[in-house]
């Protein structure tokens, strides 16, 4: 079995700033990754941000990879973000806030069946003769909303702006236990979770960063079957324009409560081949 790539579709939030998310196939595997937004300059690893950094890294990761299942593809992909980091690292870093970390979630054909792994928030969803259902964890946003609607509405320079904002977000990222993608591949491995399904030629599913899914769980614009229903008849560009307008719609985040006005989006549609 192998992946045919239908559609994709990555938006940066803020047209100012570059997008941290990355997506990608090569047939074998497939792939979203998001980096988490920056907290601090640029400095660690040079100019570049850190998010973009791990993102980029990652992705590169996944795509050199060769293995002939999905827990091995990780494992390569942890080794290269690794080998990558020890090469582009100037300093040592001020706090654990500090340290690139990404959500990822990824998918691999093997024996008839899909192979899916990830890491924090990213979500994978299925498609078949059966219907339509989550293969990672249902997306819950209610502890990010709930946290964001405790600083009121967003103000107009930006949350991250905020000091008392910053000083949340970097605490919340400072906590030891995070089940994300990082620098070490030990910490990866054990952050990673795994599953298996059985699949058909001509299923589909549909890769997500949080930003996208946010149509989903924090919108709640649609449930899981009508949000593959969208992307097959509308497809993921337009899917795309009407996440924009309902966060445009709410500009100050206060009936969705939230730390940007848009987070970068990606999503990737592929196919079960023979």
């Amino acid at each position: 079995m192998r992946l045919d790539l239908m559609q994709s579709v990555s938006l940066n939030g803020d047209l100012k700033r570059p997008n941290d998310d990355r997506a990608g196939t090569n047939g074998r595997s497939a792939w979203v990754i998001d980096g988490a937004t920056d907290l601090g300059a640029p400095g660690l690893l040079g100019r570049q941000g850190g998010a973009a950094w791990i993102a980029s890294a990652a992705d590169a990761g996944f795509a050199a990879a060769e293995a002939g299942d999905l827990r091995e593809t990780c494992g390569q992909m942890f080794e290269a973000v690794a080998q990558r980091f020890r090469a582009a690292r100037r300093r040592e870093i001020t706090g654990r806030w500090e340290l690139p970390t990404a959500a990822f979630a990824a998918v691999q054909p093997v024996d008839g069946q899909v192979e899916i792994a990830w890491a924090a928030d990213c979500a994978v969803l299925h498609r078949s003769g059966d219907g339509v259902r989550w293969l990672s964890p249902t997306p819950d946003r209610a502890s990010e909303s709930s946290a964001a609607a405790s600083f009121g509405p967003l103000p107009d320079s930006g949350a991250l702006s905020s000091q008392a904002i910053l000083e949340d977000r970097r605490a919340h990222r400072s906590r030891a236990l995070r089940s994300v993608l990082s620098p070490d591949p030990e910490t990866s491995a054990i952050a990673t979770a795994y599953a298996r399904t059985p699949v058909r030629a001509g299923d589909m599913l549909l890769l997500m960063t949080d930003g996208f899914t946010a149509l989903a769980d924090a919108y709640a614009a649609y449930d899981a079957a009508g949000l593959f229903e969208a992307v097959v008849t509308k497809g993921l560009p337009v899917l795309g324009e009407e996440l924009r307008a309902i966060e445009q719609a709410d500009s100050t985040c206060a009936r969705y409560p939230r730390f940007k006005i848009s987070d970068d989006a990606t999503a990737l549609w592929v196919r079960i081949a023979d």
